[in-house]
C-alpha cells in the first residue's frame, strides 16, 4: 500500500449517515413522474459510453438506432444493477443478524437495506417505462449470485459492493446533468446517486476497518474473491441480448465490444476511482491483480 488509510469511529459514521437519510430519502412511486412522455431524439446514456461506440458495426447504425441501442444498454445496466442490488440486500441481512440492533451502525445497515428496495423497485419501473425487457446477467452469472448472497462476508464482500455501486454512480454522474439525454432517466441516476454516496462511505469504512485484521493469507483469499466478482458483475452489465434491438447477432456485438478499445476504455474510467481506493486498502494487489486487468478495469 503507497500509505494508511484510516477507518472512522463506526458508530459516529452510522450516526451522521443516518441523519442523512433522514434529511434526504426519496420514494421512487412519488419523486419521480412515471407518466412524463419520452423524449424523441434523447438518448439514455452518453453514447460514448455505450459499447460498440467507434466500431464498424456502431458506423453501420442510424442515430434512432444509436439511441435505441443506449436504451437497451441502460436498461440491462438497471436490471444487472437491480440483482445486485437484491444480493446486496441479503449480505445486509446477513451482516445485521449479529449485531447489537440498539448501535447506529446496526440501524444503518438496515436504513441501507430499505434504501436498496426503493431503489430496486426505481430500477424496475424504469424498465417497464422505456418498454425494454429486464435482461439481467446471463445464467451462470445469475446462478452464481445465489451463492455469492448466501455465502459472501468480511472486505471482499465489502469492496465487491463498491465496485458495483461506483462504477454504475460515475455513468449515472456523467447522465444525470446532461440535456442531451432523457429526464426520466437522469432523474432516476439523481436518486441513485444522492443516496448511493452514503452507502459508498458506510463501505469503504467497513473496508478499512476489516482489511487490517486480516493475515497474509486471508489477504490473499480476499483479494481472488474480490478480483473474480468484480470481473464477474462489470462483464454482466451489457447483456448480449442487448444488440438484437438493432439487428445485431448477440455473439457478434459481444464480440465487438469486447475488442473494442472505447468499451474497454469506459470500464477503466467507471471503476478508476475504486479500484484506486481499494488498492491503497490493500485488497487489490498480488497474482489477483492479473484478473482486474483482464476484465480491463485496472
Amino acid at each position: 500500500m503507497a500509505r494508511t488509510l484510516q477507518p472512522k469511529d463506526a458508530e459516529l459514521v452510522a450516526s451522521r449517515l443516518l441523519d442523512a437519510s433522514a434529511r434526504g430519502s426519496y420514494d421512487p412511486h412519488i419523486d419521480i413522474d412515471w407518466s412524463a412522455p419520452l423524449e424523441d431524439g434523447k438518448a439514455y446514456m452518453p453514447l460514448e459510453r455505450v459499447s460498440l461506440y467507434g466500431t464498424d458495426l456502431w458506423r453501420g447504425l442510424s442515430q434512432e438506432q444509436r439511441i435505441e441501442l443506449s436504451k437497451h444498454e441502460i436498461a440491462s445496466i438497471a436490471s444487472v444493477g437491480l440483482w445486485f442490488e437484491i444480493v446486496l440486500m441479503q449480505l445486509l441481512v446477513r451482516y445485521v443478524y449479529d449485531l447489537d440492533p440498539r448501535s447506529a451502525h446496526a440501524q444503518y445497515a438496515l436504513t441501507e437495506i430499505g434504501d436498496e428496495t426503493r431503489h430496486s423497485i426505481m430500477f424496475a419501473k424504469a424498465i417497464t417505462r422505456f418498454g425494454a425487457p429486464a435482461y439481467g446477467p446471463v445464467k451462470p452469472i445469475h446462478t452464481a449470485g445465489k451463492v455469492y448472497g448466501a455465502l459472501a462476508g468480511g472486505p471482499s464482500m465489502f469492496g465487491a459492493v463498491l465496485v458495483a455501486e461506483e462504477a454504475t454512480d460515475r455513468l449515472q454522474r456523467a447522465t444525470m446533468d446532461d440535456p442531451d439525454m432523457q429526464p426520466l432517466i437522469r432523474m432516476v441516476n439523481r436518486i441513485h446517486v444522492v443516496e448511493e454516496a452514503r452507502h459508498v462511505r458506510f463501505a469503504r469504512e467497513e473496508v478499512l476497518r476489516e482489511v487490517p485484521k486480516l493475515n497474509r493469507a486471508q489477504l490473499e483469499a480476499h483479494r481472488w474473491l474480490l478480483a473474480l466478482t468484480a470481473f464477474g458483475v462489470m462483464d454482466a452489465l451489457v447483456n448480449p441480448r442487448v444488440y438484437r434491438c438493432v439487428g445485431i447477432d448477440p455473439r457478434q456485438g459481444r464480440a465487438a465490444a469486447l475488442a473494442n478499445p472505447h468499451h474497454r476504455e469506459t470500464r477503466r474510467w467507471m471503476t478508476e476511482k475504486v479500484t484506486g481506493f481499494l488498492a491503497e486498502a490493500g485488497l487489490v494487489g498480488g497474482p489477483s491483480k492479473r484478473v482486474l486487468k483482464a476484465a480491463h478495469l485496472i
